[in-house]
């Protein structure tokens, strides 16, 4: 009888030891633990936004509803611990606010999520052919400036971007370093508004004369090469960056240096959660996917339920590179 009792006992303590084993591989890193996202107000970075979310869900984070700020607010929170984590930190356009907020000491930014990201000023390509413009030193002449002038000032008027996005430094660094203060006028705002005046005109036969980038819904309905064109710079001017060639391979120059966006955190959130680190590493998505999903929110997809089905929709349609960032970020906090 004694001896059937041992025997029962460690069969006992053996299936203990193995549901243990089995309840520890089931264990979520991220049980338990709140974290905080943070984007821009560009609605149109929600939907990468999402992605990283719902794999910090996956991982068993509590991710709690984002919120939307300044991109300077954004690095200020997360260096302080306020926010957890932001999917666009665009490198090398951020790179003043992220060194101002702490640099390296204070964040961490590992992989890249999006490469290709590009910017520049492009003209509507009526114009541009008929009076061979390819360069936008050319704007220096007041006959060729006063083409795009807009509000009838003789200057011609530049669509711009939101203070406090990156962009209007760098532009209005160009307007010095290309001497073109006297023919140009950059019109800062809400870019969103700025653009539907612009392609508003365009649509009207007028002259257009804009910056954007890339991921976005600009380049969608004003497609270059077809509606559009890009301008080339007359040489290199990096705001703070003097030696800093923004010449693409192929010899052109636009202006600004090609950019990626990575996954940005706080530093003591990734040494404490090597999970969410390897996540944050792993991940990448494609610029032609955000520019797609960008198009399905111009053309009145753009509510916070569309956006959320095309997240899931993008997820379900690459399962497999899902599953893999996953498991991945897993076996790195088993480690």
């Amino acid at each position: 009888m004694r001896h059937s009792w041992k025997i029962a006992l460690t069969a006992g303590l053996a299936m203990t030891s193995t549901l243990s084993t089995a309840a520890f591989a089931d264990e979520l890193p991220g049980k338990g633990i709140k974290v905080q996202p943070v984007q821009s107000t560009i609605a149109e970075e929600t939907f990468q936004t999402l992605i990283v979310n719902k794999a910090m869900e996956k991982l068993g984070y509590d991710v709690l509803p984002t919120k939307q700020v300044d991109y300077n607010v954004a690095y200020t929170s997360i260096a302080e611990g306020d926010a957890t984590y932001m999917a666009t930190s665009w490198e090398p356009l951020h790179d003043g606010k992220y060194a101002k907020a702490g640099g390296d000491k204070k964040f961490y930014r590992e992989g890249t999520y999006v490469t290709g990201a590009a910017q520049g000023y492009l003209i509507d390509k009526k114009t541009a052919d008929k009076y061979h413009i390819t360069n936008i030193k050319q704007f220096q002449d007041p006959k060729i400036a006063k083409l795009f002038d807009a509000n009838g000032n003789g200057k011609a008027d530049l669509s711009g971007c939101n203070p406090g996005w990156g962009c209007e430094t760098a532009i209005e660094h160009h307007l010095d370093a290309y001497k073109l203060r006297k023919t140009v006028e950059d019109n800062q705002g809400q870019y969103a508004t700025i653009m539907a005046d612009t392609i508003a005109r365009y649509r009207k036969g007028q002259p257009i004369f804009y910056y954007t980038w890339t991921p976005y819904w600009v380049s969608g309905v004003l497609v270059p090469g077809k509606d559009v064109v890009w301008l080339q710079v007359p040489f290199s001017a990096v705001a703070g960056k003097p030696n800093l060639s923004t010449k693409l391979p192929n010899g052109k120059n636009y202006g600004f240096p090609m950019n990626v966006e990575k996954i940005v955190a706080n530093k003591k959130f990734a040494q404490n959660n090597p999970a969410a680190a390897e996540l944050f590493k792993e991940m990448k998505l494609s610029i032609n996917d955000i520019n797609a999903e960008n198009m399905m929110m111009r053309k009145g997809h753009g509510s916070k339920r569309d956006i959320e089905a095309h997240a899931n929709g993008w997820i379900k349609a690459h399962q497999k590179t899902f599953d893999g960032w996953i498991k991945a970020a897993k076996q790195a906090a088993a480690n």
